[in-house]
């Protein structure tokens, strides 16, 4: 019997309980059909969601279909909690989304869209209310295609054209289509599993109509998943039962798990399957289940064990800040203890206390889920309490690149860090990576510093707000064979980044909300001059009947208390739905710095400044003067300035001698701006408005191999080793220079190749697939990456240096490349000569004082 996973979805009122309801009715799993508004539906049966018909928390039911253990995921539709939608993402083998057929998609639907394409999830879409629809099917399918993907494809009446759409998807279908006129049921199986396409099907949840079908067909196509033998598992979800025992709730993802089964040091108590609110317990449970684990007391959810890591990174985050009130005579740090439970049940509510006015702090979705809270919090805890209006969540980002150094010295103490603080895209978020050679610091200290980059929500330094889309790179430190502590490296890395961050220039960031504003005609006027005056980016999208559609983005500080105003001037007509689209950019950014009133020097908690030692004391140095008592030189912008300008006068004379070759065979190469920023000899004043573009380096793997003569020679008796070579040499070169690099091997003989992509250490390595020679692939990928890199193909091949010429490329012969990777290692061989000299000198001072 194949097992699987599935989660169903949708936007609130969509339908999605009813047809959870009638699919466990129709297996045989309940006998009476609920209703969300009569309050009985099967898997809603905590009481707050059945007073407000809505659900809050995800649920499981078990039951069979033609030969298919399905476990469904009920998952809540409402805004306010989506954050436990997307936990629950993370351990699905298949989603089904549900669409009302009368409303279509809407935002919410959207966010969902990206949060299963973000986590590669394949998905079937029912679209419900079909008996109420006024519209053609078509239309709808249409709109799907337009608004959310066009692989979405009607399955309900499933003919010649449906497998033609399916076969236009992928180039194998495609090929078997045009072989066979047919494609086999694997294939299409195979094609839904690797979301190439999205089977979508119609009928009434209520009525039950299309329902069966469904089953039947989803069923018929899931394809079912194999596990290792090894046990592993990923914790989803924490929740306590009616006697409050602490509940773990996992995926099984390889062997099996046994009562008594020792996990983390801890013991299984019980294993639990629930379907609703009751579960049956078993002795054993195996990979591809669903299970609540009693006994275990600090597995944390998004924990990954055995075989699994930690996996847990939301997506969706709460954008507004809230103080909760206490009663006067309420117990602060008892009550704190509780709150951190439900903290531990929704890691999304990041708990915060202040401990110089004791105030709890908790970070929420929106109205609802306040209520909820408040609700939870008197029904678990017995303590009434009141929540205030909220602030905002700022964020904090940089502007450009800049160094961060952090010093940490008091007596018998000792840890030096720089860091590499570069700005990244929006909703990227913060990556941590090294650049420092192990013969400078020691590799367990790398890690040391790499782990406490990690473990703290770093501060940034116009209002306080977490930082965000950043990338951090370790690229120096120096540690004392006799001072240093692991906790020396935590004071200083904290303290690199806060001197960085002072040392740049910040960016406060706000949330945005992607809004749908639906009003009738004669208020169009006024909802237009309310949301230019909140700086948002709209257009009219549709009129529908007497109302006009508004879309659009607006900050959530201006938009958020717009639904009751819209509500009161359209006298309950006008309907507004927003959902949080990221962060961008605040424009008032000066304004809102100086109503929050940070001062960065002052928060004792994040120091900006370094501790020094002189004269066995250790003093304080402001940020500002840091880098005139640093250990260890750092001279980043001036290395990457000589670099940039060495490699850019070898290589342009040869340059304009190729293109003035390549002018008279083609005609005048049209380039990018940033390609004449390098090319054009214009006034110095002009340089610097045009920013270069990162650099990306394309090398044809075996024209270097077969140009220098030490890997030639190696090459001749061991291919495989002249290529290990070449990675580990070009590796190196790749953390000096800091750019993108990416060697192609030919492998286009090799019978059946398809072809593989790999990063080993910092280098991406491509052996073509069959048919597809280096100089193609080199061809079509400087193609693609010349818009966003300044890209740069090595070899000695001189049609290829033509062709990538005209595709607005810059060219490098093997032996320039050659050449510029022994004159990169003599200069890093005597710059870390010269270091190890000096610290070889200060050794000796210190051995000087200390005898003295």
């Amino acid at each position: 019997m194949k097992k699987t996973v599935i989660g169903i979805l949708a936007h609130v009122d969509a339908g999605k309980t009813t047809l959870s309801e009638s699919m466990l009715y129709l297996a045989g799993s309940i006998r009476k059909l609920g209703r969300v508004d009569h309050g009985d539906a099967f898997l809603d049966y905590n009481k707050q969601e059945r007073d407000r018909g809505i659900t809050i928390f995800s649920k499981q039911a078990m039951f069979e279909w033609n030969d298919v253990e399905m476990t469904l995921i009920d998952t809540p539709g409402h805004v306010d909690f989506s954050s436990e939608m997307e936990r629950t993402l993370q351990i699905l083998d298949y989603a089904i989304i549900v669409i009302n057929g009368i409303d279509g998609v809407q935002n919410h639907t959207k966010t969902i869209w990206n949060l299963l394409d973000r986590y590669q999830i394949p998905t079937f879409i029912f679209l419900n209310k079909i008996d109420l629809l006024q519209t053609d099917k078509n239309h709808l399918i249409l709109d799907l295609q337009k608004t959310i993907d066009d692989k979405c494809l009607d399955f309900t009446h499933f003919n010649n054209e449906t497998l033609e759409a399916i076969a236009l998807n992928d180039e194998d279908l495609l090929n078997q289509y045009l072989e066979t006129q047919t494609l086999t049921h694997s294939s299409i199986q195979e094609a839904i599993y690797n979301r190439k396409v999205y089977p979508c099907y119609f009928g009434s949840a209520l009525k039950m109509d299309g329902v069966k079908e469904f089953l039947d067909n989803i069923t018929s196509y899931i394809k079912e998943k194999t596990y290792p033998q090894e046990f592993g598992a990923k914790v989803y979800k924490i929740s306590r039962d009616e006697q409050g025992q602490r509940l773990v709730h996992m995926k099984i993802t390889g062997g099996s798990l046994k009562v008594k089964q020792q996990l983390h040091h801890e013991k299984v108590d019980q294993i639990r399957q629930y379907t609703g609110s009751k579960y049956q317990m078993v002795e054993e449970i195996n990979a591809g289940s669903i299970c609540a684990v009693k006994g275990l007391k600090d597995i944390q959810l998004g924990e990954g064990l055995g075989i699994e890591t930690s996996f847990y990174q939301p997506f969706l985050e709460p954008y507004m800040n809230y103080h909760i009130i206490l009663p006067k005579d309420c117990d602060k740090h008892a009550m704190l203890h509780n709150i951190k439970q439900l903290a531990e049940e929704d890691p999304n509510l990041h708990i915060q206390f202040s401990h110089q006015n004791e105030d709890i702090m908790i970070q929420l979705m929106g109205e609802i889920q306040i209520e909820i809270l408040k609700k939870t919090i008197s029904d678990r805890f017995h303590v009434d309490v009141e929540i205030d209006q909220g602030n905002i969540i700022y964020k904090e980002t940089i502007a450009q690149p800049v160094e961060g150094i952090g010093h940490f010295e008091p007596l018998r103490h000792y840890a030096e860090v720089h860091l590499l603080l570069e700005p990244g895209e929006r909703g990227s978020g913060l990556q941590f990576l090294t650049n420092c050679s192990e013969d400078i610091l020691d590799k367990h200290w790398q890690n040391l510093i790499l782990t406490h980059l990690k473990e703290k929500n770093h501060r940034g330094v116009l209002t306080g707000s977490s930082i965000t889309d950043m990338k951090i790179t370790l690229l120096t430190g120096k540690a004392h064979l006799k001072h240093t502590e692991g906790g020396d490296f935590r004071e200083a890395t904290y303290r690199a980044v806060r001197q960085g961050l002072k040392s740049g220039q910040s960016v406060l960031l706000e949330p945005y909300f992607q809004f749908r504003l639906e009003v009738s005609q004669e208020y169009l006027s006024k909802v237009i001059f309310d949301i230019e005056k909140m700086n948002a980016n709209f257009t009219i999208s549709d009129t529908i009947e007497n109302m006009t559609v508004v879309e659009g983005h607006a900050p959530v500080r201006k938009m958020r208390n717009y639904q009751q105003e819209i509500v009161h001037l359209t006298k309950g007509q006008g309907k507004l739905y927003c959902t949080l689209s990221g962060y961008q950019e605040c424009e008032e950014q000066d304004k809102i710095v100086e109503s929050i009133q940070y001062d960065s020097e002052t928060d004792l908690e994040n120091p900006t400044g370094s501790i020094f030692c002189s004269h066995g004391a250790g003093f304080y140095v402001k940020w500002d003067e840091v880098k005139d008592y640093m250990h260890i030189d750092s001279e980043w912008n001036k290395r990457s300035h000589q670099e940039k300008q060495a490699y850019y006068s070898s290589s342009l004379h040869d340059d304009e001698e190729l293109e003035e070759i390549f002018t008279r065979t083609y005609g005048t190469v049209k380039r990018r701006l940033s390609d004449n920023f390098q090319y054009k000899k214009e006034p110095q004043q002009q340089v610097n408005v045009v920013k270069p573009l990162p650099e990306c380096l394309l090398v044809d793997g075996y024209n270097v191999i077969y140009s220098w003569p030490e890997l030639k020679e190696l090459a001749e008796d061991h291919l495989d080793v002249a290529r290990t070579r070449l990675i580990d040499i070009l590796g190196n070169y790749q953390g000096y220079k800091q750019c993108v690099l990416i060697i192609v091997f030919d492998a286009y003989r090799v019978k059946g190749n398809i072809g593989t992509v790999e990063q080993l250490h910092n280098v991406h390595v491509v052996y073509t697939k069959e048919a597809q020679t280096a100089d193609m692939y080199i061809e079509r990928a400087t193609h693609e990456l010349s818009e966003k890199y300044n890209v740069v193909v090595a070899t000695s091949d001189a049609l290829e240096q033509m062709i990538v010429i005209g595709r607005g490329a810059r060219r490098m012969s093997s032996r320039e490349l050659k050449l510029e990777v022994e004159s990169l290692v003599k200069i890093k061989k005597e710059e870390f000569e010269r270091k190890q000299e000096r610290n070889h000198n200060l050794l000796l001072e210190d051995v000087k004082k200390y005898q003295s």
